[in-house]
């Protein structure tokens, strides 16, 4: 049970910072939102670190953590990008199809899903095929939906970081949440090294950028606690409702619509996240 609600409390903040971060995307550069947001997650993991004098997980504990980092920047990226050009109602149910993976991680070692998650995930899968597609100019035509090549990249980041977070959660919370974000931050570094890209957000949206980052290692620290808790393939699947409060806040907020067939696939790809942890 409390393994359970610290994954659902996880969903609720991913899904909330998703949202803001999209808006905030679509305002300033993906790559400084990223940046920025990472930054100050990175500066809260070390002061708690250092506060709590929490003892220095094992060297495997630091590899996983360290490629929880190549994961979580691969999958926000992946994320943020599809979110500033692509519906949020869309783009966050693709994104999370990525709990896909630490579930076939967690049946190879060993967990075996009921019936009814196994029609979960059939139903999520066939919900994100439809939530891709869009009505094309010619009639029965169809092309990819705006966002979803980004999202799709995000849902394999976002499954490679929760099984990374998941091997790499024997040790203190706080320094895989720290070592994660010193690996992604260092990534993200790099990349705008090679790229020679200059990233910029104006000053009012440092602040909120910030916040998010802040938030968003409450949910790391959330999910984490909840694995060494619960099986691998519950807690990740119940992290992975997310998407219910980003396309909620889309929807009351921006006044998204999306196609019918679109809004089938959406429905589909969360009824079968839910189908998945109810199994």
């Amino acid at each position: 049970m409390i393994a359970a609600a610290l994954a659902l409390g996880a969903a609720l903040i991913w899904g909330s910072i998703d949202f803001f971060a999209g808006l905030r995307s679509r305002a300033a550069s993906v790559t400084a939102v990223v940046a920025v947001s990472q930054c100050a997650g990175l500066l809260l993991a070390a002061v708690v670190v250092a506060a709590t004098w929490a003892p220095v997980p094992s060297a495997k504990g630091l590899l996983w953590a360290s490629l929880a980092g190549v994961g979580g920047v691969v999958g926000i990226v992946g994320l943020y990008r599809g979110l500033a050009v692509g519906a949020m109602s869309i783009v966050a149910p693709i994104t999370a199809a990525g709990t896909a993976i630490p579930v076939a991680v967690g049946v190879a070692s060993g967990e075996r899903p009921s019936w009814t998650q196994g029609a979960g995930l059939a139903l999520a899968f066939g919900g994100v095929v439809l939530a891709s597609r869009e009505k094309g100019e010619r009639p029965g035509g169809g092309r990819v939906a705006a966002g979803v090549r980004p999202a799709l990249l995000g849902a394999l980041g976002t499954g490679v970081f929760l099984v990374a977070l998941d091997r790499a959660s024997g040790g203190s919370v706080f320094w895989t949440v720290l070592v994660q974000r010193v690996a992604l931050v260092a990534l993200l570094a790099l990349a705008i090294g090679v790229r020679r890209e200059r990233p910029s957000i104006g000053r009012r949206h440092v602040a909120p950028v910030a916040v998010i980052g802040v938030l968003d290692v409450c949910g790391i620290a959330m999910f984490t606690e909840a694995t060494r808790r619960g099986l691998l393939s519950v807690v990740s699947v119940i992290a992975g409702l997310y998407p219910v409060a980003t396309v909620l806040l889309a929807h009351l907020v921006l006044g998204e619509r999306v196609g019918r067939a679109q809004r089938v696939g959406v429905v589909g790809a969360l009824a079968g996240v839910a189908l998945i942890t109810a199994g």
